[in-house]
């Protein structure tokens, strides 16, 4: 009988932990998360709206050569009481300057008027070419903005990753060290019963078991924060986001990891700058062209009818209805205001100017991610030794913990020896999870300072 109740014992334990197993999300891939913010990130949707807002306004430029033909009809009912002379229009001429009578004339006529008028700015000396060229480089610059923005998201993505492995081995730490609290508790608990320990030692012993549950609860909330960071710009549910866990070794485990040619020239920081200061030399040949002369070619038709005949005479209102006399002209013209020459002096000097502060910009940020690739070998080149020394640490420090606690259960160390025993292991058990950090932090740092992501990521599953 006790045997079939142990086994059905057994066998509830293994429901329990298959069902509790099966619940668990699966690790989401470093490559699989990039993916998704790559797809999702509110960000880069935003960005990827702002190119196509470019494009359209550069359909607009290419368009500029377009002509203007005006289709226009009138028919009206008034007088035509007017003297000779000229001047200036000012808004809407209401009618003809001419005088026709020596004497005021107040009689109603009537008269219709059809008239269709080309404008065509032919040629412009490059300036169509010029302000085509600007349009397609503000969608260059807006491209490079997009990659360069999606490139930091990336980075931020892969950093925050990091970060989530190093938040779940050191929730794997203080879970060991809330375990190893509690066995060092039992065994104190035991030996106070039997008199051997003082009560004290209970005392210290519960304290720092509370601890260490604080702790876990402090680094278990520093983990969903990430992780809801990680939710915003991936649309992953936060809790669904739990990292793989091989990351860290499969890198530590591939020695030449870390050894990629640099391509800092193609990086997109870099092309996006360059992009700005292209687009501002393209503005610079665009003032050039802008103030140029300018060839048209103008030409109209038109009819016309009036209730007034050559004579002078007024006839009925009705008779001024329907076209009676047809023009046309055709011309080509070329115009050019001189002050121009003032104008584009000063408004090319205004474009060098920003065109110079671009350069400048660019220049400064190839310095900044030069100095980056060599911090970032640097750091790669401490995280290694780190590696290489850390082992040492962490198996003296078991070792001790270990023989200490024998010591304390046969009465030859006190709880304050034990204690301290037990901190060091922990010391050396957060070290070496901040040297596993460290290395894999380097590696992907020195990845993108030097514009070889894709590199590392192809190391991983």
């Amino acid at each position: 009988m006790f045997i079939i109740k142990r086994c059905l014992f057994m066998w509830l334990l293994l429901v329990i932990a298959i069902s509790a197993y099966a619940q668990q999300p699966l690790p989401v891939t470093l490559k699989e998360l990039l993916n998704k913010v790559d797809q999702k990130a509110p960000a880069l949707l935003t960005d990827s709206a702002a190119i196509l807002i470019r494009r359209a306004q550069a359909n607009e430029v290419h368009n500029n050569w377009l002509p203007n033909l005006k289709l226009n009809y009138q028919a009206d009912i008034g007088t035509s009481n007017n003297t000779t002379g000229p001047y200036f229009g000012f808004g809407i001429i209401p009618s003809s300057s001419g005088g026709i009578h020596n004497t005021s004339v107040t009689t109603a006529l009537s008269d219709n008027l059809g008239i269709a008028a080309l404008d065509w700015e032919v040629y412009n000396f490059g300036k169509y070419g010029a302000q085509n060229r600007v349009a397609n480089s503000d969608v260059t610059v807006e491209q490079n903005q997009y990659a360069e923005s999606k490139y930091d998201l990336r980075a931020f993505t892969i950093g925050n990753y990091l970060q989530l492995l190093r938040l779940q081995d050191f929730m794997g730490i203080q879970y060991r060290d809330i375990q190893r609290t509690q066995e060092i508790l039992r065994s104190i608990m035991s030996l106070a019963k039997s008199g051997v320990r003082p009560g004290v030692d209970t005392s210290i012993a519960q304290a720092e078991l509370s601890k260490a549950r604080l702790n876990y609860i402090e680094v278990n909330n520093q983990l969903k924060q990430v992780q809801l960071q990680l939710s915003a710009v991936s649309g992953y549910p936060y809790q669904s986001i739990v990292p793989d866990t091989t990351v860290e070794m499969t890198l530590i485990g591939q020695p030449s990891a870390y050894l990629f040619p640099a391509d800092t020239a193609n990086h997109p920081l870099i092309n996006f700058y360059r992009s700005v200061y292209q687009n501002n030399l393209d503005r610079e040949k665009l003032v050039k062209k802008m103030y140029n002369p300018v060839i048209s070619l103008e030409a109209a038709a038109w009819d016309r009818g009036s209730s007034v005949d050559a004579s002078g005479q007024y006839n009925s209102l009705s008779s001024g209805y329907g076209f009676q006399r047809g023009n046309y002209l055709v011309g080509v013209g070329i115009s050019y205001n001189l002050f121009d020459l003032r104008r584009r002096q000063l408004k090319l000097r205004t474009q060098k100017a920003s065109t110079d502060y671009a350069y400048k910009k660019l220049q400064e940020q190839q310095q900044l991610l030069n100095f980056s690739a060599s911090q970032a070998d640097v750091e790669m080149e401490t995280a290694l030794n780190r590696l290489k020394e850390i082992p040492n640490q962490l198996k003296a420090a078991n070792n001790g913990y270990r023989q200490k606690l024998s010591l304390y259960r046969n009465g030859l160390a006190d709880i304050l020896e034990l204690d301290a025993a037990l901190n060091i292991l922990y010391r050396a058990e957060t070290d070496y999870m901040q040297a596993k950090y460290g290395y894999s932090n380097a590696l992907f740092r020195k990845a993108i300072t030097e514009n070889q992501v894709n590199s590392i990521l192809n190391l991983l599953k």
